[in-house]
């Protein structure tokens, strides 16, 4: 039997689709796929014609009184265009607008299956009550149970409830609260008064929380942070992101830390057509760890990077410190705890067909008393390069015009002219290629602030030519080896480049340094990095490359060698520059895939006249499924600042059980005989939850500084961090896989320290 009602829906359809709010590059799969998720089949609509916004009711017994009320028993179901019910009864009261079920009710839509006991329905204030309830978020892994569950137009409201991410009898996680809000526009979960409880055990209270649950970005509370350490005591870190728009989001964190106080962290981001940017501070007010000063410490970071038209792009990245010690005691996801330098600069840049001039700032924050360094206030760069018609050559024009200024008023500045010009003749074809170029350098400098007994000249003028042809061939032949068809390519290159000595001591030295040695680095122009020394060459560099690759263009090994033939011996006069060069260095480098899981790679500079090694690097690797990994890294160099360098690494990234991940990472300084960085950490992932344990012992820097914000500190900084996982909540990169330690180092990337190192 049908009862048909007309009015408006009154169950309108709620929008579970729950978000987590980081980094877009940054989300997990999809919730479904992380616990089996019970589903539950629809409710057969048996009526015979299309739902719409009014109810049909179907029964085997229905007792009805025209305008007064209808009673319904034996399987009923109540159908509308958004929601459906099953109970053993139900009945319509016409008087007070209102619909009650009782009797193993199931209240189903797109996004929720209920179960309850009894269930009212009020036309009037546009609400639906359900109690006794236990309840299944369609498309998440949530669920759990209610006293009762009130179904408004935009919120679902849980009270005295659960929820839970674990299936079974006995969730392995659970939390409780008086109240949980589930509402439609915000997509999140707010739990009021929520207890947590892992295996049953009371682990958490929190009176309020906000929950972003799938992989879009809602306000909400990230993953709270639990740490020790030697440096700060216990530390806690609550993050609370903020959703302020589609292009423009916020992290807030306070930071507990026992020895030190309490710090915030923020995080701004935007992001408007192609414009994008970052702003970071960081505050504490006092730090109680250091006597005697209570000035506050701060770090402040800028990022912005854009496009303002087809032509214009800019970047501008600025950082400033408190102190020098900052990142030795209180760390920053921004930088090392090592850096001894914070990069600034701005530029402006316009790209034109064939042409493009860029307009720098550049400067450097040294942390502790370090010489310091030069900065570009400003430096303007135009580069051209123009076709020659009816001819494959090619004009090359590049030129600089630069002022440097430094906070030492004690060192000269200068105003720096560098202009080269050339022909640029480059060949390149399937089997082989020959570049060639002649260029003119013309440099003036106009120098200040010279001492009276300074070597060098307030106005300098230098022009250098410059020639250079780099040409290489490209052979390969079919090769069986082992049973197994290769194809082995053979490609030697050979470059010859000319410019001629010229005296320079009467130069100062502004953003100049010796580059890298290394295989490629045979085969640039330049010794230096700047302009202020341009390096006298009269030299051949010689290598070659074989590679062995599979049928499918696998490569398999690789061994390049080289070196450079100085025909002339011709130098620098100034000692302080370090200019003088092995005239008898061999540069290696070798790459072998000895098996699916075996890789081993290496790279030497080695001295034939001395028999010494300048530098290498050696690394073996040993690679399971999924990524894991054994990694046995050896590194040496023979002069860093006037010492010699070496070091042992040995890190791994394995699952040691079918839920259980290990990485660890060890490096041992072999001149000193003593550890530089323990990295440990152990995690349990189910599909519902996980656990984290985490060890970090490093060299704890000490940096003289004007205020004396180095005092008591130990040789070595060791930490503990342990962290609860509820997946299914929030679930993605942000929570700090301890996967992610396998690429992280107290020893990151780092580029050339100054404009003059």
């Amino acid at each position: 039997m049908r009862f048909s009602l007309t009015y408006s829906p009154l169950l309108c359809p709620i929008l579970f689709s729950f978000a987590s709010q980081l980094h877009a590059a940054e989300t997990t799969p999809p919730l479904a796929s992380q616990c089996p998720i019970p589903s539950y089949a629809n409710i057969a609509n048996t009526a015979g014609k299309q739902v719409d916004e009014n109810f049909i009711i179907l029964s085997s017994i229905a007792s009805i009184k025209k305008g007064a009320y209808a009673k319904f028993t034996g399987g009923v179901t109540l159908l509308n265009q958004n929601n459906t019910v099953v109970a053993e009864q139900l009945s319509v009261n016409r008087a007070n607008s209102t619909v009650d079920a009782n009797g193993n009710i199931h209240f189903q839509n797109n996004n929720i299956d209920i179960f309850a006991d009894a269930l009212n329905i009020n036309q009037l204030q546009r609400t639906t009550s359900l109690n006794n309830t236990s309840y299944q978020l369609n498309g998440t892994a949530g669920h759990g149970s209610a006293a009762a569950i009130n179904i408004a137009s935009d919120s679902l409201s849980l009270i005295d409830s659960s929820f839970s991410t674990c299936y079974g009898p006995a969730p392995d996680w659970q939390m409780r609260a008086s109240e949980i809000k589930i509402s439609a526009d915000k997509k999140s979960l707010q739990a009021y008064h929520a207890r947590f409880r892992l295996f049953d055990v009371p682990i958490l209270y929190v009176p309020y929380l906000s929950i972003p649950l799938s992989n879009e970005r809602v306000s909400g509370f990230l993953y709270p942070k639990i740490s020790s350490s030697n440096n700060s005591g216990l530390e806690i870190e609550t993050p609370y992101y903020v959703n302020i728009a589609d292009n423009m989001d916020a992290t807030i964190t306070p930071r507990y830390m026992s020895d030190r106080g309490t710090q915030l962290l923020t995080e701004f981001r935007y992001l408007h057509g192609l414009q994008a940017g970052q702003l970071d501070i960081e505050y504490l007010n006092r730090d109680k760890k250091i006597s005697g000063n209570n000035d506050a410490r701060y770090l402040a970071r800028v990022q912005h990077i854009g496009t303002f038209s087809e032509r214009f792009r800019a970047h501008v990245d600025y950082t400033t410190i408190s102190d020098d010690n900052y990142l030795v005691d209180l760390g920053s996801s921004q930088f090392n705890a090592n850096d001894a330098y914070l990069y600034q600069i701005g530029e402006l840049a316009y790209f034109a067909e064939n042409w493009q001039t860029t307009l720098k700032l550049q400067d450097f924050e040294l942390l502790g008393n370090h010489q310091r360094s030069y900065k570009t206030v400003p430096q303007l760069e135009i580069s051209s390069q123009q076709k020659l018609a009816n001819f494959a050559g090619i004009i090359d024009l590049y030129s600089e015009l630069s002022s440097f200024d430094s906070t030492d008023k004690s060192k000269p500045t200068a105003q720096r002219y560098h202009v080269e010009a050339g022909l640029l003749y480059p060949i390149t074809t399937p089997a082989w290629f020959l570049n060639s170029e002649l260029k003119l350098l013309q440099t003036n400098y106009r120098q200040k602030n010279l001492s009276d007994d300074s070597l060098l000249a307030r106005n300098v003028s230098r022009t250098l030519p410059k020639f250079r042809i780099h040409g290489g061939v490209n052979f390969d032949r079919n090769l069986s080896l082992l049973n197994r068809d290769f194809n082995q390519t053979l490609e030697p290159q050979l470059q010859y480049l000319y410019i001629p000595e010229k005296e320079q001591s009467q130069i100062g030295l502004y953003d100049t340094t010796t580059l890298q040695d290394d295989y490629s680095g045979l085969f640039r122009d330049r010794r230096f990095s700047g302009i202020d020394r341009i390096a006298q060459a009269n030299q051949v560099s010689w290598g070659v490359t074989s590679r062995l690759l599979t049928a499918e263009n696998t490569e398999v090994l690789r061994f390049s060698l080289g070196r450079i033939l100085y025909l002339d011996e011709g130098s620098f006069n100034d000692s302080d520059e370090n200019a003088l060069v092995d005239k008898s260095a061999l540069a290696a480098d070798i790459f072998m895939q000895l098996s699916r899981q075996w890789q081993f790679s290496a790279d030497i500079q080695y001295n034939t006249d001395l028999g010494v090694t300048n530098k290498s690097q050696t690394t073996i690797d040993y690679l399971f499924a999924n990524n894991q990994t054994i990694q046995l890294n050896h590194r040496y160099a023979r002069d860093v600042s006037g010492e010699s360098l070496e070091q042992m690494s040995l890190a791994t990234n394995i699952s040691i059980a079918s839920r259980w991940q290990f990485v660890g990472r060890f490096t041992q300084d072999l001149q000193g005989k003593r550890s530089i960085e323990t990295y440990a950490g152990l995690e349990y992932s189910s599909c519902c939850w996980g656990i984290r344990f985490t060890y970090h012992r490093n060299i704890n820097s000490r940096i003289d500084d004007n205020k004396q914000i180095n005092e008591n500190r130990n040789a070595f900084d060791s930490s503990f961090n342990i962290q609860f996982v509820y997946n299914g909540i929030n679930s993605n990169k942000s929570s700090n896989s301890v996967d992610d330690m396998f690429n992280s180092s107290i020893f990151g990337y780092k580029r050339p320290y100054f404009l003059n190192n």
